[in-house]
């Protein structure tokens, strides 16, 4: 897997964030700290932008979602249970992902992907359910972006030690994912404010008596 990363780049990301997604047991936090530190010139091999690493690493996720999703759509769920095995997806993540997708409804797309495990499943139940295919890609591009981001910008910062820090990750990967939900809800925050302090000064100079 390193070796594929670092002989092929950017496709290697992508390929192994589809698989990842597809629910191919790639673990996300090696493809993209090794991604982000070969974006830093810390290791051999090619040297791609960090921003067309996290973007390599979004899209990847992406594709393989939309795989996975057209899976649990078309298939449905007894051929699932039936025939994943082969591609070691067990009964029991299957489930798991179901009943989570159950108790949040949608928006489980958006939060699940912040999520080691559930993340890579949880395309299963919005395909079998037949959430709608535009609404999906939305929440999971949205879900995607923080944590290939997070975990790109991590291996750019740390370089050579990317593979001392996935080793360290394997335990606290959570605190990835709640990072990147807080730096979410920081910013819409910000916006929002801004938003609103722009509207009451709108108002208040469409109200202020004109000069003589």
């Amino acid at each position: 897997m390193q070796h594929l990363i670092v002989t092929y780049g950017l496709i290697a990301i992508f390929v192994l964030m589809a698989a990842e997604s597809a629910c191919i047991p790639v673990p996300s936090e090696v493809t993209m700290l090794l991604g982000g530190a070969l974006a830093a010139g810390a290791v051999s091999g090619p040297h791609p932008g960090l921003v067309s690493v996290i973007a390599a690493g979004t899209l990847g996720n992406v594709a393989g979602s939309y795989l996975a999703w057209l899976a649990g759509r078309y298939a449905g769920r007894p051929a699932l249970h039936r025939w994943g095995r082969f591609i070691l997806l067990r009964p029991s993540e299957i489930d798991r992902a179901q009943a989570w997708f159950v108790r949040r409804g949608a928006y489980s797309v958006f939060w699940a992907r912040l999520l080691p495990g559930i993340r890579t499943f949880i395309s299963l139940p919005a395909g079998i359910a037949g959430m709608p295919p535009i609404r999906f890609g939305l929440y999971t591009i949205a879900g995607c972006l923080p944590w290939t981001a997070a975990l790109a910008i991590v291996g750019y910062a740390i370089g050579a030690n990317w593979q001392t820090a996935e080793e360290a990750m394997r335990g606290p990967s959570y605190a990835i994912g709640g990072a990147a939900v807080l730096a979410i809800i920081a910013t819409v925050v910000v916006v929002v404010r801004r938003r609103r302090r722009s509207e009451s000064m709108k108002l208040v100079a469409h109200h202020a008596p004109a000069d003589d």
